[in-house]
């Protein structure tokens, strides 16, 4: 879920005032950083002791990181995965029955894209009895209106359907997008989206959100009333995180899952397999199947595999790995 084609954001450090985060989005005004590696403000409440506007605050001493790998998403009961159309022809009866629990699948991308594959995907998760909801990858060239209006008209309002996800990330690299977005306008555009697509599905929205762009944009409570599915592959997001609630996590981008070809994300619910029957019943009135607790995926990453993949952690040519659609493959350089 990184990645796009639609040119991506970036934030650019204004100091560390909360009010003056920024990320870099898109419109007709040249933002002069543009050709600069992107940097971070540190938003409040974590602490920043190093001082360094593109590093990423820590929720716990530093000390501490070694009890907080992502190979911790074991502990949860409940995975699943995400797609696109990168995932190329899934066998999903064949995902089904190596016990994935729920998937989101991409449908739409700004105004005026559709993930090739979604129909596909919608339709033989759902015969497959798998679980699934759509996502939509905000493009920040475009009003919150168009966006959502193009979700809605790919994406069938079915009351069987996870909530839909407004899936905001920063990205490093764009060739069109140069006009810097602050936290403020960002935060108005998504509660914008996110009332027109509850409008529109009858249920409250998640919100996705990489590391990078929670620190900058999404801290200190914004916009706590949507659920949250953040993404974290080389820490537990209570490092990244802090204390914020989360109910979906996205623990890895490399995974293996039969009956998809090649790498896939994968994800865990926050809760026990009791607790995953009772919030799909109240969103979606679906009875969960019975877990297969013995085809639970196995998170087999030594400590030199976790990488944090989102921009502000990457360098060099590792920064081209995101100019790419989400969901597309991840290029060697770009995995440590």
């Amino acid at each position: 879920m990184r990645f796009l084609t639609t040119p991506p954001l970036r934030f650019v450090a204004l100091g560390c005032a909360v009010a003056t985060l920024a990320l870099a989005g898109c419109g007709s005004s040249f933002d002069p950083s543009y050709a600069h590696r992107p940097r971070f403000a540190t938003s409040a409440p974590l602490v920043n002791a190093k001082r360094d506007p593109s590093f990423l605050a820590y929720a716990v001493p530093e000390s501490d990181l070694h009890k907080f790998p992502a190979t911790r998403s074991a502990e949860l009961a409940v995975h699943g995965i995400d797609v696109s159309k990168y995932q190329g022809d899934i066998d999903w009866q064949a995902v089904k029955e190596s016990g994935v629990s729920f998937a989101f699948i991409k449908a739409t991308e700004g105004g005026d894209r559709t993930d090739s594959k979604f129909a596909y995907n919608w339709a033989a998760a759902k015969a497959a009895g798998v679980p699934r909801g759509a996502y939509h990858f905000v493009y920040w060239c475009r009003q919150p209106h168009e966006e959502i209006g193009n979700f809605a008209s790919v994406v069938p309002n079915e009351p069987d359907a996870l909530p839909p996800v407004l899936d905001v990330e920063a990205t490093p690299t764009s060739r069109s997008c140069k006009r810097t977005l602050y936290r403020e306008e960002a935060l108005r555009d998504m509660k914008a989206m996110l009332e027109e697509m509850e409008r529109r599905y009858g249920k409250k929205p998640i919100i996705y959100s990489s590391v990078d762009f929670y620190q900058a944009i999404l801290h200190s409570d914004a916009l706590s009333e949507y659920p949250i599915w953040v993404r974290s592959t080389k820490y537990h997001p209570q490092v990244r995180y802090g204390d914020r609630k989360w109910t979906f996590w996205q623990y890895r981008s490399d995974g293996r899952v039969p009956g998809i070809v090649g790498a896939v994300d994968q994800n865990a619910f926050y809760g026990s397999s009791d607790e995953w029957r009772s919030w799909l019943a109240s969103t979606t009135g679906m009875r969960a199947a019975p877990l297969m607790a013995a085809r639970k995926p196995i998170d087999d990453r030594g400590a030199n595999k976790l990488v944090e993949e989102d921009p502000a952690m990457l360098s060099g040519g590792e920064k081209n790995a995101y100019d790419r659609e989400p969901g597309a493959p991840i290029p060697p350089a770009a995995i440590r």
